[in-house]
């Protein structure tokens, strides 16, 4: 019986032989040539560890029963690399992380005890982007048998290879319209359809919560996820980000500066050398069909996804995109040769890389930002040369409107508008949380994290600040307030005093703790990404007690005879407001708010802050 594999390699020769006829292919941009230096990191066909994706020129990925095949292979061979189960699937797949050390470590304990940085890379959170999975085994590979061991001398390495198995292994020539190779490709969410790089706070899935338990558990000092990216055309092939790029906020400003002053430089000198154009995380910021009115070059975002996690726990993390539109070979090897180039950097500056993730740990801004929107009102004072590709543009008559078609010629945007990104809102931080034991699934999800609590023993009452909720509105990108299989939404909100009663098996969450900052954006109802926006509290949206009309009219009659004061503000809203105005519920229900029968625990958040 043939095997998978062979299998791939016939289709593989069938496709060349057609020239990818009626493929995939067919509808993408023209791709420039392209040769580099990294060219030589490809396994020789005689070489007895070569990857199953080198066996098909980098043509295509294999399935993850062939994957972890190989990875036990591999570590079996040697004492230098471990790999480990860290959790399963929705689908009940084993997910790995493969441990290279130069004592051969298999627990955290005694990777910590050799002294030595860790670098965290994950492939394939989206699995038809797996350029790191195939690069992360080669890197293995050489790590063990290709001559750079020497790597480990200095630096730990942890390789998740696929993050998201459940969607690599729904797997088809079709999955990824926007991307060049590899023949095969997984699907972007997982077997529950959701998106684990959307669910890094609110963890839903068994992936993220075996996730969030490794990085507490191995402790890295550097987080790579590794990524394909869609968008626009451009020279660029390895593009990566980070939080505080060229010296921008960050809520770990000290692992920022380190990023800029020692990662980076490392990683596009490697990059360049091997023949490879790295270049910062690119969107057409203001219109995809019109590049010279700007670009969106890195910036931040919402701890939902993995880079902005990692700052906001104070690991230094980078967002890897690769360009979907380059060979598959190329951005493979791309890959490797940033996964070196970190390695090595780690090593190199280990000491200062120490001092930076101990000096954000141990900070307590007074203020935290948060909301991240790009600010496309206002230009950086430098603009940038832009290293894009030509193109021109059509009414298309499909869609009707003007459509870019991209030419495959490269061309230099001189002088292009660069945008990046401001915080929507700031916090001032308070001195603690108080969560209620009645909502568990809220303090399990801090525990998850590694946010430490105290529980009470008793019931206690305090005096706190509270929130009650105004102005619900839809978050982006939801369709009904659906957003990652949940209800949410964004609030305003007002401050009010009370003197409140917490139960015993509530909790007091102090933010005088290093994971403090990401404590307050977990617990704060206007945070892009608190559990409130994420349908955490949905239940005190409701009203489960009512008033008849015939109850509530005769009230208000009298409400407006006793209180000259709400009669004009009531005739004032009624002038102000026509829709009000027509509307007999609403004027009623108007009065039954501002009534003693009106429930005082409506729309307000049950978690207390001391400030």
């Amino acid at each position: 019986m043939k095997s998978p594999l062979f299998a791939r390699l016939a289709l593989l020769g069938l496709l060349l032989t057609l020239g990818l006829a009626s493929g995939p292919a067919d509808f993408l941009p023209p791709a420039p040539a392209w040769h580099g230096a990294s060219e030589a990191l490809i396994a020789r066909p005689d070489n007895p560890w070569i990857t199953p994706a080198e066996k098909m020129g980098l043509l295509d990925t294999p399935n993850y029963d062939e994957t972890i095949a190989y990875l036990n292979e591999l570590c079996a061979a040697t004492p230098l690399l471990k790999m480990q189960e860290f959790g399963r699937t929705a689908q009940g797949r084993p997910l790995y992380v493969v441990i290279a050390s130069k004592e051969g470590a298999a627990a955290p304990a005694a990777l910590r005890a050799n002294g030595r940085p860790t670098v965290l890379a994950q492939a394939g959170i989206h699995a038809g982007e797996i350029d790191g999975k195939d690069a992360g085994l080669m890197l293995l590979r050489d790590l063990a048998f290709g001559g750079k061991a020497a790597l480990l001398d200095r630096a730990n390495f942890l390789f998740v290879p696929v993050f998201n198995a459940d969607g690599h292994e729904r797997i088809s020539e079709w999955n990824r319209p926007n991307q060049r190779g590899p023949v095969h490709q997984g699907y972007r969410t997982t077997a529950q359809n959701l998106n684990l790089n959307r669910d890094y706070i609110k963890a839903d899935t068994p992936e993220m919560r075996a996730m969030l338990a490794l990085l507490q558990a191995w402790s890295p000092s550097l987080y790579l996820d590794l990524h394909v990216t869609d968008g626009i055309d451009y020279q660029y092939d390895i593009t990566y980000g980070y939080h505080g790029w060229d010296g921008g906020p960050a809520w770990s400003p000290q692992c920022a500066h380190w990023l800029d002053l020692h990662l980076r430089p490392a990683v596009d000198v490697a990059l360049t050398a091997g023949g490879h154009i790295p270049g910062g995380l690119i969107n057409a910021a203001v219109d995809d069909r019109d590049l010279p009115q700007g670009v969106f070059w890195s910036g931040n975002g919402d701890p939902r996804f993995s880079n902005a996690y990692g700052d906001l726990r104070h690991i230094p993390s980078i967002l890897v995109e690769n360009h979907s539109l380059k060979s598959y070979p190329q951005r493979v090897l791309g890959t490797y040769l940033l996964l070196e180039a970190a390695l090595r950097a780690i090593g190199d500056n280990a000491a200062t890389l120490r001092t930076a993730i101990a000096a954000d740990s141990a900070a307590r801004p007074a203020v935290i930002p948060a909301n991240w929107i790009n600010n496309l009102g206002k230009l950086n004072e430098a603009k940038i040369d832009f290293a894009g590709i030509a193109y021109d543009t059509y009414i298309s008559p499909a869609s009707g409107i003007k459509e870019v078609r991209w030419l495959g010629t490269p061309r230099v945007f001189r002088n292009l508008p660069h945008f990046t990104t401001n915080p929507g809102v700031t916090f001032a931080r308070p001195k603690a949380y108080w969560v209620p034991v009645t909502k568990p699934e809220v303090i399990e999800r801090l525990r998850l994290h590694g946010v430490q609590m105290e529980t009470l023993t008793e019931a206690k009452t305090f005096a706190v600040d509270m929130y009650r909720l105004t102005d619900r509105r839809l978050q982006p990108f939801t369709t009904d307030f659906i957003f990652e299989g949940r209800y949410t939404f964004s609030t305003s909100i007002k401050h009010e005093a009370h003197t409140e009663t917490f139960p015993a098996g509530s909790v007091r969450v102090s933010i005088d703790q290093p994971l403090g900052d990401l404590a307050i954006l977990m617990l704060e109802p206007e945070s892009n990404d608190s559990l409130l926006a994420w349908g955490f509290f949905n239940e005190i949206l409701q009203r489960t007690e009512y008033i008849e009309g015939y109850v509530v009219a005769p009230m208000a009659e009298k409400m407006l005879a006793d209180d000259p004061a709400l009669r004009a503000e009531f005739e004032t809203k009624l002038k102000a407001d026509a829709k009000f105005a027509a509307d007999p519920t609403a004027r009623l229900q108007w009065f039954y708010e501002r009534s003693k029968f009106h429930d005082e625990r409506h729309l307000l958040y049950p978690v207390g802050i001391e400030r």
